[in-house]
């Protein structure tokens, strides 16, 4: 079997993938689907105890594969949607099909080749709203493949595919003829053995917790960190703990996917091909990997503009550096003070005992909102006098947090980040699950220097 996957086009995959991929073609085409049509993948697994929803990666991974070839565009539903969630985005996504369980291996299918049509209908991530569903095209993320380069495999992928950053780590190494390894969720082991992995900040920090409790050898050559941005703190952990081991950051979007990275110190630099300007403090980006359009009611509603933005606040240096100031939407506003939610985060994220952090506004009717850290503890959980050094060395009094809180879980998207839309509502209505922490780290600081 030759013919392969038209966004896979000349790499070398492994037979069994390449057998299902062709026979989730068949299937899919025996069901009506055409080039041009959209296909939407649920590959759940069957509930277990102690369990949350989760899908089976083999199994959407060849279905994917097989309505590439047909020339249908892919929506992989996230397990973790809520019911209302769901619904919009299929009624968004308007699938002629909903493809569900392992595609058997099957016949070869002549593929519907070049770079324009739509082949990938990724959603938002839903961290700060509902998901919102894309249309890309094969040459926008064929590009992002090249222009991150080849990594050391074989390639782990410890994440749902529902996630554009965790699918774009499976096509990225297969592109490059990388053995590949998914897994539904990290697992320190599976880390060890891997040469390169894909993840986000939150697993970044819980891989290096699981490695500093249990030291031992590891083959880790490549990570691969998107998705949010990296703090210097936690880049410096990571050259300690793992220091043989490339830390690679990218910048980027479920629009536009890579726009810029870092490789050891320094800023962001953006990809090549990439350009970058700050219109009144936000972030717009021109880019060949920019996304066609927003699918609504399925219609879609083309990109149009060149330029487009989703609302990043940035600077950009003299020597073209980029400095991600985060979204506007996790801009708080206290006191007259315009406060970054991640900036805070970053602090905070490095305290000894912080396993992660989402730093949201609790309405105030005198400040409009109080600057609130809502802490996910671990190994015991950190101490007050921890935080209040970090806050006090780290930020500027204005950005000190007012209010502290401690949840034993952090609600998170499908790709691992804090789902910070979840924690703004709660903290709105009163309905987050956190306690206030049992002492206030700025208890003993006069009011005018926090």
């Amino acid at each position: 079997m030759t013919a392969r996957p038209p966004i896979l086009r000349d790499a070398a995959l492994p037979p069994d993938l390449l057998a299902r991929a062709h026979g989730a073609a068949a299937a899919l085409r025996g069901r009506g689907v055409r080039a041009g049509d959209r296909v939407a993948v649920d590959a759940r697994l069957p509930p277990r105890a102690g369990r949350a929803d989760a899908a089976d990666p083999e199994a959407t991974l060849a279905w994917f594969l097989g309505a590439d070839l047909l020339g249908a565009a892919t929506l992989v539903v996230d397990p973790g949607w809520t019911p209302r969630e769901s619904d919009a985005v299929l009624a968004d996504a308007a699938p002629a099909v909903v493809a569900e369980g392992v595609p058997a291996p099957g016949p070869e299918v002549d593929p519907v080749t070049g770079d324009d049509p739509l082949f990938y209908l990724p959603t938002t991530s839903g961290s700060s709203g509902r998901p919102k569903v894309l249309a890309r095209t094969r040459g926008s993320w064929r590009l992002g493949f090249d222009a991150l380069g080849p990594v050391a495999g074989p390639v782990l992928i410890a994440g749902p595919l529902s996630s554009s950053l965790f699918l774009f780590g499976a096509l990225h190494a297969l592109h490059h003829g990388a053995d590949l390894r998914l897994r539904p969720r990290l697992d320190t082991d599976d880390a060890r053995d891997a040469g390169s992995l894909h993840l986000v900040p939150a697993m970044l920090t819980g891989l290096l917790n699981g490695l500093e409790r249990r030291p031992g050898p590891v083959a880790l050559r490549t990570v691969v960190c998107g998705g949010a941005h990296v703090g210097a703190v936690l880049r410096e952990r990571c050259a300690r703990v793992l220091p043989d081991v490339e830390l690679i950051e990218y910048y980027g979007s479920a629009e536009h996917s890579l726009i810029a990275s870092r490789r050891g110190g320094g800023a962001l630099r953006p990809f090549p091909g990439v350009r970058t300007e700050v219109r009144d403090d936000v972030l717009w980006v021109r880019s060949p990997q920019s996304f066609a359009g927003y699918l609504r009611e399925g219609r879609l509603d083309p990109a149009g503009d060149e330029w487009s933005s989703v609302g990043d606040r940035a600077e950009i240096d003299d020597d073209g550096g980029i400095v991600v100031h985060g979204r506007g939407s996790a801009t708080i506003s206290s006191g007259g003070a315009l406060v970054a939610a991640e900036e805070v985060e970053s602090v905070l994220r490095a305290v000894p005992g912080v396993a992660d952090v989402v730093v949201a506004g609790t309405p105030n009717p005198t400040l409009g909102a109080l600057v609130t850290a809502v802490i996910e503890p671990r190994d015991g959980g950190p101490s007050t006098r921890a935080l209040r050094d970090a806050a006090r060395s780290g930020l500027a009094p204005g950005k000190r947090p007012r209010r502290w809180l401690v949840t034993a879980a952090l609600p998170r998207t499908s790709s691992g980040k804090p789902a910070r839309a979840v924690v703004d509502a709660g903290l709105r209505d009163g309905t987050l699950a956190a306690d206030p922490l049992a002492t206030d780290p700025l208890a003993d600081v006069p009011q005018g220097a926090r």
